[in-house]
């Protein structure tokens, strides 16, 4: 089996994988960081979206090999020890969730967003989070939320 060896929330991990390993399976199982979810199998609804070197990733379409040396961050990596991330709050202050599922992706999209872009206009975050699906709500409040947070992270 391969080798595999990266940086999950400034920590460095090694393991072993079989080649057909997904990304997001090597998190989840693996390293027990379980806030990357597994919503569809198919990229389709951005749930398990985390951070390769800096970039926004679903990490359901990478194999754990291809993230070989890579720096990775999850939504656990996001805060600072109790000191909620600006985006986390943002989400929690402007109702940003419903039943939750889909916030660790959206957040991780949205701190993208945002480091790109901080002043995005409700147009902009609707466009960006396309890749990023919601059960429950219809999206207004998530929109207000990316906005407080790029607010607040700039």
């Amino acid at each position: 089996m391969p080798s595999v060896s990266m940086t999950i929330n400034g920590k460095k991990v090694l393991g072993e994988v079989e080649a057909r390993t997904l990304l997001v399976d090597f998190i989840r199982e693996d390293q027990r960081l379980t806030g990357t979810h597994v919503g569809c199998d198919t990229s389709q609804c951005g749930a398990c979206v985390i951070h390769i070197n800096g970039e926004a990733v679903k990490s359901c379409t990478m194999l754990a090999v291809q993230a070989n040396g890579a720096e990775i961050t999850t939504i656990e990596g996001l805060a600072n020890g109790d000191e909620l991330h600006p985006m986390q709050e943002a989400f929690r202050d402007n109702h940003g969730l419903q039943c939750g599922f889909c916030t660790p992706g959206m957040i991780m999209s949205a701190v993208a967003l945002a480091k790109r872009n901080s002043a995005p206009s409700e147009k902009e975050v609707r466009h960006y989070l396309e890749g990023n699906l919601c059960r429950c709500t219809g999206y207004h409040n998530i929109v207000k939320s990316v906005i407080a947070g790029a607010r607040a992270m700039s």
